[in-house]
């Protein structure tokens, strides 16, 4: 299992994923679940990937070997909007399970999903959830976040106080919040973890920013959390039982 989070933000996106991919009682292994598509000055495509490691890194190396080839149904460079961007990792993702997914259903459920966000030039950021069956949604002012992975733990946080409006520096803040949530009831994601700040109209990639799990700001923000937590809590009214 994996968690990916993308939040769209009036200033930009949030997009970020754990590196877990297997976490056996003797064995834990890591790769980045964040691919990025870049043309810098024209359009930066991120996707983020969760399901099956054998069927995303089939869609994501297919993708990749296509990027500026001018294959209309898999070059990112040929989509005119994120919709189409969108549109080719579904069509893609539908293309591996079709063939290969024969070789994956004996060892398990070969089913996957992504987060496509990014910009392309004249466009507006724009973020969207594909499903497994390689249909998609789009996130709104009303759905400013979506989630794939082990999403519930990380839930709650983001609903209570994220927002289109929210501050890019907060919404990060919140999401890191919203992983450590998650990697504290579930044993199936873990660090590092990869948070990309995007900053509408920049059209690149150079906020990229990866979080080991000791890094100090990470630690910070876990121990002032708990803290806080706690705190708050005490502060509460007791129920008359």
């Amino acid at each position: 299992m994996t968690y990916c989070l993308g939040i769209l933000l009036r200033t930009g996106l949030i997009l970020a994923s754990d590196s877990r991919t297997n976490a056996g009682v003797d064995q834990i292994a890591t790769v980045s679940k964040m691919s990025t598509f870049e043309t810098p000055g024209e359009r930066i495509i991120t996707v983020l990937s969760a399901g099956n490691l054998a069927t995303t890194q089939a869609v994501i190396s297919q993708l990749k070997q296509s990027y500026g080839s001018g294959d209309f149904h898999r070059d990112m460079t040929q989509s005119l909007t994120l919709f189409n961007a969108a549109q080719k990792v579904g069509d893609t993702l539908r293309e591996v399970l079709n063939r290969d997914a024969s070789f994956v259903k004996p060892y398990g459920d070969p089913a996957a999903s992504f987060l496509v966000g990014g910009q392309i030039r004249d466009e507006e950021p724009r973020l969207f959830q594909v499903y497994s069956a390689g249909n998609f949604m789009e996130a709104s002012e009303r759905t400013p976040f979506l989630q794939i992975g082990e999403t519930k733990y990380g839930k709650p946080i983001l609903d209570r106080l994220l927002t289109l409006e929210t501050d890019p520096a907060e919404a990060a803040k919140l999401a890191l919040l919203s992983f450590d949530a998650t990697i504290r009831s579930n044993l199936s994601v873990g660090p590092p973890i990869d948070l990309m700040v995007y900053g509408k109209d920049s059209l690149t990639a150079e906020h990229l920013h990866t979080f080991d799990e000791d890094d100090a700001y990470l630690l910070t923000l876990r121990q002032g959390y708990s803290q806080g937590l706690r705190d708050l809590v005490r502060g509460l009214p007791v129920p008359e039982v």
